[in-house]
């Protein structure tokens, strides 16, 4: 009792698929009652005109006199083997149909479950205390309490069905055998629908209860939701180690890009981003680094060991890096205000090579609007 009054918190998703692994599920025996019950009497009324045929046949050649017979076991062997092969080939597919329907019970009220826990040797089950704690335990209690209450309530429709149809049955004695046979197969359907009827009713309440005991006995401690709890942060922690892991390899090898690029666009310290493009092998120009804060100094601190160009325009640098993931093109939208950097670019590399006169300042870029998180239309650059 004082450990039920521990665990008040609701079991979490992770407990209940630990418990469904070790075989533990919510499952309905009034449910796995109903459904074979149900389909046999569906099934003997739909068979119930082949299965009279079938039944007439069997008897009367059973009841056939053979003089065979007397001479020797041999001919009665083979006509009781004849016989309970037919009977096999009958009573065959009500016994699969059955089964079917004691499986489908329990998807119906547990789900699917496949584990082969269950069959593993547990000695705790062995301890006569713990076995006493489950005898009286709520569910066990409830449990008898509701197969008392079915029983007395199947035994008193039983009894009053039989005994308000008892005439009917002392009609068929009076009757030839194929039409006591019907007789008799009505009153039965009959007495067989009342129970699926009671069943039923017990079902609607026993599905929601299993459930709701199900849920009750997997119910957590303080403790317990603790010690979850700590197993899933150090899951995270791992998983962040990893992630953390990944971002420094992108970014060694993004650093390792920023060399080979073209130039590099500042805001001018918040964010950096590298441009590069290739006419033989890049449709458009491509960004092959970019940052922000102690990312995007490191980033123009490579650069101009590189000797690489470090423009500052700080609406292309924050729409680039808002709008453009690494190794990634240049949209549409930025393709005139990147081919004017890059103009500037090799004219500037022309000019210190001695090939063309030293540009201007840097022109001004225009951005269509939107583009720049900040919504600045760009001014005049300045080259570093």
């Amino acid at each position: 009792m004082a450990d039920a009054q521990n665990r008040q918190i609701p079991a979490s998703a992770r407990r209940i698929e630990r418990a469904r692994r070790e075989g533990q599920v919510a499952r309905s025996r009034d449910l796995g009652h109903l459904l074979p019950l149900a389909l046999g009497t569906l099934g003997l009324m739909i068979a119930a005109a082949p299965a009279l045929r079938w039944a007439t046949a069997l008897l009367t050649g059973g009841l056939r006199f053979d003089a065979r017979a007397l001479a020797g076991p041999e001919p009665m062997l083979h006509r009781l083997s004849e016989h309970g092969l037919q009977l096999l080939v009958a009573v065959a597919p009500a016994g699969v149909l059955l089964i079917a329907a004691a499986v489908g019970a329990a998807v119906l009220s547990g789900g699917w479950n496949l584990t082969w826990k269950p069959l593993a040797p547990s000695f705790g089950k062995l301890d006569p205390i713990a076995g006493i704690g489950r005898l009286f335990s709520a569910q066990h209690l409830v449990d008898t309490a509701k197969a008392v209450a079915l029983a007395l309530v199947l035994g008193a429709l039983g009894v009053w069905y039989f005994t308000s149809r008892l005439p009917a049955f002392h009609d068929a004695l009076a009757l030839e055998l194929p039409a006591a046979l019907v007789h008799t197969g009505g009153v039965l359907i009959g007495g067989f629908a009342l129970l699926v009827g009671a069943l039923a009713l017990f079902a609607l309440v026993d599905v929601p209860l299993q459930r709701h005991l199900y849920l009750q006995r997997l119910r957590m401690s303080h403790d317990e939701a603790k010690q979850e709890f700590k197993e899933l942060e150090g899951n995270l922690e791992i998983k962040g180690k990893i992630k953390a892991r990944m971002r420094e390899i992108v970014q060694r090898r993004m650093m390792a890009e920023v060399p080979k690029a073209d130039l590099v666009v500042m805001n001018p310290e918040h964010y950096a981003v590298a441009l590069k493009y290739d006419e033989a092998t890049m449709a458009a120009p491509r960004v092959v680094a970019k940052g922000a804060d102690l990312l995007a100094l490191r980033i123009r601190d490579l650069a101009r060991e590189a000797k690489v160009p470090v423009l500052r325009l700080p609406p292309l640098a924050r729409a680039l890096y808002a709008h453009v993931d690494i190794d990634r093109e240049v949209p549409t939208q930025l393709f005139a205000a990147v081919a004017q950097v890059l103009a500037y670019v090799y004219q500037l590399r022309a000019a210190l090579a001695g090939r063309a006169p030293m540009p201007n300042a840097v022109p001004e870029i225009a951005l269509p609007a939107g583009l720049d998180p900040h919504e600045r239309q760009a001014g005049a650059g300045v080259a570093e």
